[in-house]
């Protein structure tokens, strides 16, 4: 595949993580919040805390720490997984008329969402590579979104504090995030999913 080609279809998952990641599902939380869904309202507050480490995984690469290409992989895959998991609440939606809106543009996105994040995740597999090699040109494609999404945050960051962001306060930010984020997978492994299950729960 040439390097122009692949260029476009990494932009292209990341306009459609744009799309199915961050905007659809934005628009559902806000609608079922108004609507008071409550199942659908805590499957997405779930949805948000898991798809968190997509945003962690552009701060890395941001900060062009070869981490992030690792994480960038795996994001996708819990996202998914997070969407499906949950016995207690595929139940609920289930019992949920099809016939409105709100609950099909759900199950449609949820679809949608699966799709996507095979794409993405099928493609990001081939950045594994970079871990090693950060310098390569392929490589350098992966960072060129997360770099446009620093330069906004530099922007708005300005103008609020009057202070620099930089590559390095980036990655810094993006570390501790996942460390908040690896400490709180764990102690839901070890403390809450042997208790509860696929039950959503406090999760």
């Amino acid at each position: 595949m040439s390097e122009i080609s692949y260029r476009s279809l990494v932009w292209l998952s990341y306009r459609l993580g744009a799309t199915f990641a961050f905007g659809i599902p934005l628009v559902l939380f806000i609608w079922s919040s108004i609507k008071k869904e409550p199942s659908i309202t805590r499957l997405l507050s779930i949805y948000w805390k898991v798809a968190s480490l997509m945003l962690i995984s552009m701060l890395l690469l941001t900060g062009n720490r070869s981490i992030g290409y690792l994480f960038s992989f795996i994001s996708p895959l819990l996202m998914v997984s997070c969407l499906w998991f949950w016995i207690d609440l595929n139940e609920e939606l289930i019992e949920l008329s099809s016939k409105k809106a709100l609950p099909f543009v759900l199950k449609a996105w949820r679809w949608a969402m699966t799709c996507y994040s095979c794409f993405y995740a099928s493609l990001s597999f081939t950045s594994l590579s970079c871990i090693n090699q950060l310098n390569d040109s392929q490589c350098q494609l992966w960072r060129e979104a997360p770099s446009g999404l620093n330069q906004m945050i530099k922007n708005i960051f300005n103008f609020l504090f009057g202070a620099n962001w930089t590559e390095a306060l980036s990655a810094f930010i993006g570390y501790l995030a996942l460390v908040i984020y690896i400490v709180g997978i764990i102690q839901w492994l070890i403390i809450r999913f042997p208790k509860q299950g696929r039950i959503a729960g406090d999760f």
